[in-house]
């Protein structure tokens, strides 16, 4: 079978999972705004109504600056099949943002004045905005990039980012819509900090509060850095960057869980799928690449590490680049193309995974791991539900693992192989003994990755990755 059939076959199936995990139709979309919230133990993110939303993120920053109509379209179709929750997009974009204009020939403002937004730019964005909710996603929206920010070189301050938040909260108020400050930078004085405050303070008012908000940071960094006692902050984004593989980006939820008031967070910004491997560093070998192995041991180690989401990018999406673009940090391949890349479906496996199990209940537990890799790409991370009914635990390279089986509280307990490339099951076993057991994954190697999902076999709970 060729890769294009292949990759077919996988979108039809991908759209059928999606469609029945998401539960509604485009129309109900459109007409009822995904409202989030904060879970009551400050750990998930939540729906208005209660029921759990996994964040799964794409950064797809360049989105409303260099996509026409039909092409965003196209991208967030490819998205939403493949399992996406959330789309990270921004308003007034890195690449020449303020004065390129989008294919239409609009730019953000007048003369280059946030408190001038130009009617047909933000036209376009409401369409984006609109498809995006149509097809059941929620859009993360950074109102600008953070070098236009920055003192002494950017194009907002105190005064007019409290406008321009209140233009925008005020636009899309009643759309799917979770606010992302920052854009790549920190606060480094009391004049940039006043900026961003007073963006955030905008953004309330114009929406009355009835959307989420967060801050991107710079990378390697962390928003609780800089926010965490902010009342406007209501969940924690940390970007553990592209510096280095086997980075254990599991340590910024770590740093996080631990701190009070209790907020959620998640990596914004892993490492890329095609992007260089520490592409800001010298001497860097531009042929050196993050692959799908990469971007999936970010994704397990941080959401097993006590994350209540996760965030996945590619080098050429975030940019959008295309032939006849100067290409950013080496992309190579159309953004087009790339959409398919095998991290990209991957990480739908890793949100059906979650989602067959009630893992709002997960809590990070590295003491039921008595043996096995404790550092290093081989690291083993776990989990388990805090009613003790279930708990994954990953083994990046198929290393073997000694477990405190007893954290599964019944009489009798199912055992099972995840497979993460490509959500398979491999049944294991079945047993009443709760001692202390090694565990073998089936392969061994980089890019061997395997989840072992220990199950209280009377829950009934459907195979690992499947739903109800």
């Amino acid at each position: 079978m060729s890769a294009t059939s292949v990759g077919v076959r996988w979108a039809i199936v991908l759209v059928l999972v999606t469609t029945a995990i998401v539960g509604t139709t485009a129309a109900s979309v459109a007409s009822e705004p995904i409202r989030l919230c904060v879970a009551e133990s400050g750990r998930y993110l939540v729906h208005a109504d209660g029921r759990p939303f996994f964040y799964l993120g794409d950064t797809a920053w360049e989105l409303f600056h260099r996509l026409d109509r039909e092409e965003a379209e196209r991208y967030l179709a490819n998205r939403a099949a493949k399992g996406f929750t959330v789309i990270q997009a921004v308003v007034v974009a890195q690449l020449g943002g303020l004065a390129d204009p989008n294919p239409y020939g609009a730019v953000p403002f007048a003369d280059k004045d946030p408190a001038r937004p130009d009617e047909a730019y933000f036209t376009h964005v409401d369409y984006i905005v609109e498809k995006a909710n149509e097809v059941g996603l929620v859009v993360g929206m950074l109102p600008t990039w953070g070098s236009y920010w920055k003192a002494g070189s950017g194009i907002f301050n105190a005064q007019n980012a409290r406008v321009f938040g209140r233009f925008l909260g005020r636009r899309y108020k009643d759309r799917s819509i979770l606010w992302i400050l920052g854009g790549d930078e920190n606060v480094r004085n009391d004049t940039e900090r006043a900026t961003i405050e007073a963006m955030a303070t905008g953004l309330r008012e114009g929406d009355g509060g009835v959307h989420l908000m967060t801050y991107h940071p710079r990378g390697p960094g962390l928003s609780s850095d800089y926010f965490h006692q902010a009342e406007w902050l209501d969940f924690n984004m940390v970007q553990s960057s592209h510096g280095a593989r086997d980075h254990d980006n599991g340590l910024f939820a770590e740093h996080d869980y631990l701190l009070e008031p209790v907020k959620p967070t998640l990596d914004g910004e892993p490492r890329y799928e095609g992007i260089p491997v520490g592409f800001y560093n010298a001497g860097v070998d531009r042929e050196f690449r993050f692959d799908d192995y990469d971007v999936r041991q970010a994704a397990y180690w941080s959401l097993l590490a006590g994350a209540c989401g996760h965030t996945y990018g590619h080098n050429s999406v975030w940019q959008m680049w295309q032939p006849g673009r100067t290409p950013v940090i080496w992309a190579s391949t159309p953004w087009h193309e790339s959409l398919d890349c095998p991290g990209a479906t991957q990480m739908g496996h890793v949100r059906r995974l979650f989602e067959s199990r009630p893992f709002q209940k997960l809590v990070p537990d590295q003491s039921m791991i008595l043996d096995g890799p404790t550092y290093g790409g081989a690291k083993i991370r776990a989990a388990r539900a805090n009613d003790g009914s279930f708990a994954f635990i990953y083994s990046p390279r198929g290393e073997p693992f000694t477990l405190r089986v007893n954290v599964i509280r019944t009489s009798m307990i199912r055992q099972t192989w995840f497979d993460p490339r490509d959500g398979s099951v491999r049944p294991l076993h079945t047993t009443d003994t709760p001692g202390f057991q090694t565990f073998v994954p089936p392969t061994r190697g980089r890019g061997c990755d395997w989840v072992l999902v220990l199950d209280d076999a009377t829950a009934k709970f459907p195979p690992p990755g499947r739903s109800e």
